[in-house]
């Protein structure tokens, strides 16, 4: 590894001391979220086909659609392009077919924490509607803002191999470089960014919601929308306000989920913008176009209702199939689908973490607001490919 001088190393820990560091891409995902313990890695155990008998029960048709949107991408990677390039020949609904396909260019493995843990946290998200204008009106009042031309994102890896994936955002003073504005500044009016404004939209807790989401659609009167997708963010770190809520006793731990969230909002207006303040986070939108079949994820690709995971991407590689066995929100009843790790999200880290992309719409969003269940995994790997090297240690 490249030694930073001691002068340069001062100073650059300095500069992040100010400004806040997070991964690329990462739109910010539910509100709700369990820390994992800092050293714990994933690890992957292989597994021979004829041991993993329960594979069998899992459903393959929405995830065989979104590898096969993933195959787009990872067939231009080493050894990927023979492991996707039968996909195409094989029809949607034929799961016996793909189930031999899978068994035939894959491997399968088991995953565990370093940590001794065979099980995580599955939360779940969506594609919400909110209703709102192109220009500012006494309803809709809310901006959602794209990206300010004063924010600044330094690629730290482009000087430090040693952190590659590491991204600074501030804003310039003078000829100094400070933290960029925190949710707090830019909701109380102080920062104008006039001009920036993509809609307008009349629920702020709606608002908040779509900014942890990611993406969304803004209905407007004459019955079109205005689709947007994350471009940024202001590099302050996230904090669920469903914690927050349970630390100063409005929310019992057990109920907390993004409909209760909701409600206290409804029942406590005056209260509501110290509490969206505690999440100094805030995420800027690229207006999308109106004809996408999904919002992209990190992979830059339409996800799939069902098919789609977001994972943290230092623990588990963008375009892995994913066999996770989790429960429905609500009922318990078993959900064990072919998924693939398409997205990424600034709530979602750590080993065996995953977050269930229900799709669009408001039965979508009763299901995402609702889940926090536990799950395993076990994911696919393409046969010839070594494993990644975060996985090295597990087998």
């Amino acid at each position: 590894m490249k030694i930073i001088p001691n002068l340069v190393c001062g100073a650059l820990l300095a500069l992040l001391a100010a400004c806040a560091v997070t991964p690329p891409v990462a739109p910010e995902k539910p509100a709700t979220e369990v820390t994992p313990a800092k050293a714990a890695k994933l690890m992957w155990q292989p597994l021979a086909w004829p041991e993993f008998g329960e594979w069998q029960s899992f459903d393959l048709r929405a995830g065989g659609n979104a590898l096969r949107t993933s195959c787009k991408v990872m067939a231009r990677k080493a050894g990927w392009r023979e492991a996707c390039e039968g996909l195409a020949g094989i029809a949607a609904n034929d799961d016996a077919a793909l189930r031999q396909y899978l068994q035939s260019r894959f491997r399968a493995y088991r995953l565990i924490s370093s940590d001794g843990a065979d099980s995580g946290l599955v939360t779940g998200y969506y594609e919400p509607m909110l209703q709102g204008s192109r220009k500012r009106s006494e309803r809709a009042r809310y901006p959602v803002y794209g990206v300010p031309d004063d924010l600044l994102v330094i690629e730290l890896g482009e000087l430090y191999p040693e952190l590659k994936g590491m991204r600074l955002r501030g804003r310039l003073e003078g000829r100094k470089v400070v933290p960029y504005y925190a949710r707090a500044d830019i909701e109380s009016g102080k920062v104008a960014f006039a001009g920036k404004e993509l809609a307008w939209v009349e629920d702020p807790v709606e608002l908040f919601f779509l900014q942890i989401q990611g993406s969304g659609r803004v209905r407007l009167a004459d019955g079109s929308f205005v689709r947007v997708g994350y471009a940024d963010q202001n590099g302050h770190p996230y904090k669920a306000i469903g914690k927050v809520l349970i630390e100063r006793g409005e929310l019992p731990a057990n109920k907390v989920s993004m409909q209760s969230i909701q409600a206290w909002a409804r029942d406590n207006p005056g209260k509501l913008q110290e509490l969206l303040n505690a999440n100094p986070s805030y995420v800027f939108f690229r207006e999308l176009p109106a004809g996408t079949d999904g919002p992209p994820g990190a992979q830059g690709l339409p996800l799939t209702p069902g098919g789609s995971i977001a994972v943290d991407p230092k623990q588990l590689p963008l375009g892995t199939p994913v066999l996770l066995a989790t429960t429905q929100p609500g009922n318990g009843a078993p959900l064990n689908r072919l998924v693939v790790a398409q997205d990424t999200g600034g709530a979602i880290r750590g080993p065996l973490r995953a977050d269930f992309f229900w799709g669009y719409g408001a039965d979508a969003g009763k299901l995402a607001g609702a889940m926090k269940q536990t799950g395993r995994m076990w994911v696919l790997w393409p046969v010839g490919l070594e494993p990644p090297a975060v996985a090295e240690n597990g087998l």
